[in-house]
């Protein structure tokens, strides 16, 4: 049985179509789910149909916002997660796509800051991290993993990040990140080096997985993360480790 509490993005099982994926969901015991919304264009219509999305089943929703938009476009950005947010659903920012900081002071803590790649200009480190939680002191930290492993394979600068912002985490995103950014399925060298930092992350803390699987791998692929996450000294390692599609 799986103890932690680990889901799946939206955007991994039907990349750009929320209810193909929830309806995908349906049928699994997965009970966390962050609701994705990477491209701007998805983000209305996918905030106005929240209300009528069948999300009481999960234990955990949270919502990711665009990875980018123009500073023209951020007061709708602004305002449509603030439909999210009036739910009491967290919502997911690149800290790099913000442009103007006053008005997401007012997201308090369920403002989630995810931490970025290699290819980012910023949020890639703890030190660049620490100078936008001290912008944005309410908000939390959305650790991604995979992004943590791409700026640094020895995972210091993941232990750091986690050591430093533990009180403030309240999401993880796990996957293999390539060093183009793109997320992949979990490789061998991914999860050892994942499981480098596991018990760095609280039990109860979300596990978001961004791992594009097909609709057949969605649980073992969820077990596969509840293992390398495990305490336990040993991985068994099988053919779980798929190659992408």
């Amino acid at each position: 049985m799986i103890k932690r509490r680990i889901g799946f993005s939206t955007g991994a099982i039907s990349k750009g179509d929320f209810r193909t994926a929830l309806e995908i969901l349906r049928s699994t015991n997965i009970r966390v789910v962050e609701l994705s919304a990477l491209r701007f264009h998805e983000l209305e219509p996918l905030v106005n149909a929240i209300p009528d999305l069948e999300l009481g089943r999960y234990d955990f929703v949270s919502v990711h916002g665009p990875s980018s938009f123009s500073s023209a476009d951020e007061p709708l950005v602004i305002r449509l997660l603030k439909k999210v947010t009036d739910s009491r659903y967290p919502v997911i920012v690149h800290p790099d796509a913000i442009h103007g900081l006053a008005e997401w002071r007012t997201f308090g803590n369920l403002l989630y800051i995810e931490n970025m790649d290699q290819r980012k200009s910023t949020g890639r480190t703890w030190h660049e991290l620490s100078e936008i939680f001290r912008l944005l002191p309410e908000a939390k930290l959305c650790f991604d993993a995979g992004h943590a492993r791409n700026v640094d394979t020895s995972m210091s600068q993941a232990a750091a990040i986690l050591e430093r912002f533990q009180g403030r985490l309240g999401e993880v995103h796990l996957s293999t990140v390539s060093s183009l950014g793109r997320h992949e399925s979990f490789t061998f060298l991914a999860i050892h080096a994942f499981r480098e930092i596991a018990n760095l992350i609280p039990e109860d803390v979300p596990i978001i997985l961004e791992s594009p699987v097909s609709w057949e791998r969605i649980e073992s692929e969820a077990a596969l993360a509840e293992t390398l996450l495990s305490r336990e000294p040993h991985l068994p390692m099988k053919a779980e480790v798929l190659p992408t599609r």
